[in-house]
């Protein structure tokens, strides 16, 4: 089982809002302070943004700026709010718009180009085309399908799904538990998944998931922490959507093996990305700010801060990470100007099917 401390850091970091940033200031999107301040660069993110209080001190130190934190739901909402306010942006850099949502930013002009310095290695996760000038890689994963190892060693000889297809099959009926699409962004990332890897035919493979008794959450904690066999909350389904670097936080006590495994053929690459806010008034710290998220430095916190991976090639995982989460080597893609000309319609067309 997911032991205590390794729950408290997967929920506290990760998945809830950071309200403990001792080191800078977090407000809301609607508080009256004024920001234009030559002395302060204020981040738009999304709510699970969380970095280490000495990291944010030692930005603030060397950079001379006080760093202010507004948070803005989750990566859709975030988007959102960034195209509303393009006209009065409401602070100087974003972080956390992924590749799902990237083309959607672009395309409305809510960001202004960069020459902020990339991590190395950073590049391979660089937006096609001219999108690079604009948004700069900071953090990676994959959401994939994730199993209870030790429920399936003592399901009689039952064995383990590999791939989306098996997840159809008549033996792994009612063991399936996964947020919705419209709900989540893990929830999303898998509707694209089945979108790269069945095309037109992605309805017809919901329809067969569904009929399997997969069951539909509203969002990631309703599904793994509830009704997961390994979440804590006394769940009955073995089958779940998380992320590779799961297995890392279900590591055992001895530290040995981890309880849960990642299906690596299920998986949907996200990146998530940086970028400059068009009319900032502080265009300069937002650009520091971003040059110090590249660093070795913030792209080693980020695996237990955020529970993502680094785009940093040189940076060192945790132990647990480098032995458990493993990565797989073809994720599915779809290409961000794909989505963005189809994700409503694709949702719609999700929303009907769920609902019948």
């Amino acid at each position: 089982m997911l032991n205590s401390v390794r729950r408290r850091v997967l929920v506290l970091s990760v998945f809830l809002p950071s309200l403990a940033l001792s080191s800078c200031s977090l407000v809301g999107d609607d508080d009256p302070e004024d920001t234009a301040s030559d002395k302060k660069v204020v981040l738009v993110t999304h709510e699970s943004f969380v970095l280490p209080d000495e990291l944010v001190a030692e930005f603030e130190q060397e950079s001379g700026y006080d760093l202010v934190i507004k948070a803005a739901g989750d990566a859709g909402a975030l988007t959102n709010k960034l195209v509303l306010t393009k006209d009065d942006p409401t602070g100087d850099a974003v972080f956390g718009i992924d590749n799902t949502f990237a083309s959607r930013a672009l395309d409305e002009g809510v960001l202004q180009k960069t020459d902020a310095e990339r991590a190395s290695g950073a590049g391979e996760y660089d937006l096609e085309g001219d999108g690079a000038d604009y948004l700069v890689p900071v953090d990676t994963g994959d959401v994939c399908m994730n199993i209870d190892t030790t429920a399936f060693e003592t399901q009689g000889g039952l064995r383990p799904p590999e791939t989306l297809e098996d997840l159809t099959e008549p033996e792994y009926r009612d063991l399936l538990v996964l947020p919705g699409a419209t709900t989540s962004s893990p929830g999303l990332a898998f509707l694209l998944t089945t979108i790269a890897a069945f095309g037109d035919d992605w309805p017809s493979y919901w329809e067969k998931l569904l009929d399997n008794g997969a069951e539909v959450t509203q969002g990631w904690s309703d599904a793994y922490e509830a009704q997961f066999t390994q979440g804590g909350g006394g769940g009955d389904r073995p089958i779940v959507l998380s992320y590779d670097s799961s297995p890392a936080f279900t590591v055992d006590e001895s530290g040995e093996f981890s309880t849960t495994k990642a299906l690596l053929d299920t998986c949907f690459q996200q990146v998530e990305y940086a970028g400059v806010l068009a009319g900032a008034d502080n265009p300069e710290g937002a650009t520091a700010l971003i040059e110090f998220l590249e660093t070795t430095e913030v792209q080693e916190a980020l695996p237990e801060a955020m529970y993502v991976f680094p785009v940093d090639a040189d940076a060192k995982l945790p132990d647990d990470w480098a032995e458990f989460a493993v990565r797989p080597t073809d994720p599915w893609t779809v290409d961000p100007a794909e989505i963005a000309a189809n994700r409503d319609e694709w949702l719609t067309e999700w929303s009907d099917i769920v609902s019948r």
